[in-house]
């Protein structure tokens, strides 16, 4: 992964990890659990991707911290803490408990790129998450790529 040198934070622990997923009733990709080993909280190099035919820069990845209030700055960027905040409009209101969309990559201007859970599969996709067309049970994402190795491969500088 092609992040600013000293960007990326210390690997959350395991315990950590299984913490949150059991939180929010969700279970990591593989390739989403590594990749928190090497860039967790890291600014990336290559930071564009294409939402249709738009143009997108992610401006930071969110970290998983072991203890997020220990860190004032970093400890508002957390996964839970984004999460938190954004709390109803992360859940579609359906059936499932827990949450639907974990943002992963602030963007310009209050979006997130997210993984997506809704269709239920074992593979979460990838998603813009849009704060301005999203209300409280009613998430507005635009799917950008079928997985998160393969949003991860459209990123470019």
């Amino acid at each position: 992964m092609n992040v600013e040198p000293g960007s990326a934070l210390p690997a959350p622990s395991e315990a950590r990890v299984r913490w949150f997923e059991k939180a929010v009733r969700i279970t990591f990709p593989e390739e989403f659990r590594d990749w928190l080993g090497t860039a967790n909280g890291a600014v990336p190099r290559d930071r564009i991707f294409m939402q249709g035919d738009r143009e997108r820069l992610i401006e930071r990845f969110l970290p998983i911290l072991d203890d997020p209030t220990s860190d004032e700055i970093q400890g508002q960027y957390d996964i839970a803490a984004v999460a938190t905040q954004l709390d109803t409009r992360l859940s579609d209101g359906g059936d499932r408990i827990g949450l639907v969309l974990v943002p992963f990559a602030a963007l310009f201007a209050g979006d997130f790129v997210c993984l997506d859970y809704r269709a239920g599969g074992p593979q979460p996709s990838v998603g813009v998450w849009d704060h301005e067309l999203s209300d409280d049970f009613a998430p507005h994402v635009e799917t950008v790529a079928p997985s998160f190795a393969e949003f991860l491969r459209q990123l470019r500088p």
